[in-house]
């Protein structure tokens, strides 16, 4: 009898229960090359705010009598063709990458994110016209149609933030709406409705944030692909105008003096590699942190 009463007892134990943010941490942290990539991140970030304490010259500054000077120690990456320092013009750049990323992220996600939750959610004629329009778009690689908008516009920051928040709009609102599909099944979407729930209130309180796990890792790997994507147009000479600092124009002005001074394309070639390859990896670790199927692991 007092086996059966202790089997009964250890039956009705229930488990502990495991914090979401430590399971979240522990499967994020668990790789090393995530915790690689999320170091650099940071590092690029503090490069970028503090870029005017940390550049030892002004990246602007031209100087004839200092041009194509290779590494030294006043001048640890040399300086290019007009005598600017290519270190304080590589820290600078950093700021121009991260505010392309970033700002082509937020308006592209902001517009695709709706688009693919009311395509999604409506269905019907509603889906249909949203979605043959985002397949129409998704003709053009993300680069060519870049290109396009951005030979249209001209060049500029602006612009290129434009041509490249247009080409991803596509990723965003397809993802969003596959989500949406499967979300507004669900028992609780059925009983919201039932309830008097309004079709606003359904989509921004319960198929959003349902959705967005997903779009969280979709957002931090297109950052990586901007950036890649940002330096392509200046390198061609459609992105950044001079004599502002990007990493694409300074890896275009370099190539020309690869045999005499290497490092005016490799530095810039570095840096972009890094950062394309962190956001990678980070949208990586996000994706298995928010697994679902992950839940029970500490």
């Amino acid at each position: 009898m007092a086996e059966k009463s202790n089997n009964i007892t250890e039956f009705q134990e229930a488990p502990p229960r495991v914090s979401e943010w430590r399971r979240f941490r522990r499967v994020f942290l668990s790789r090393g090359v995530v915790v690689f990539g999320l170091i650099i991140l940071l590092l690029l970030l503090l490069t970028a705010v503090f870029a005017t304490w940390l550049a030892p010259y002004d990246p602007y500054k031209l100087s004839t009598a200092k041009s194509l000077v290779q590494p030294n120690w006043e001048h640890p990456l040399g300086s290019d063709i007009l005598g600017r320092d290519t270190l304080s013009r590589l820290i600078y750049g950093s700021r121009t990458a991260l505010m392309v990323g970033f700002i082509s992220v937020g308006i592209a996600s902001v517009f695709g994110i709706t688009l693919g939750v009311i395509a999604g959610y409506f269905g019907g004629f509603i889906n249909m016209i949203i979605m043959r329009a985002m397949d129409a778009l998704l003709c053009f690689p993300m680069l060519i149609l870049a290109l396009v908008v951005a030979s249209v516009l001209g060049g500029g920051i602006q612009n290129v933030i434009i041509a490249l928040s247009i080409a991803t709009i596509p990723g965003y609102a397809r993802v969003t709406c596959g989500v949406t599909l499967s979300i507004r099944e669900n028992d609780y979407i059925m009983a919201g409705r039932a309830m008097g729930a309004s079709d606003l209130r359904t989509m921004l309180g319960h198929i959003l944030p349902n959705a967005f796990p997903p779009l969280i890792v979709l957002m931090t790997m297109q950052l990586g692909n901007l950036i890649l994507a940002e330096a392509g147009l200046s390198f061609i000479g459609i992105g950044i105008e001079p004599p502002g600092a990007a990493w694409g124009a300074m890896v275009s002005d370099g190539y020309q003096y690869l045999l005499r001074n290497p490092v005016l394309s490799f530095a810039p070639c570095l840096a972009i590699m890094l950062v394309v390859f962190a956001f990678n990896m980070v949208g990586d670790g996000l994706r298995d942190a928010l697994d679902p199927r992950l839940r029970g692991l500490l």
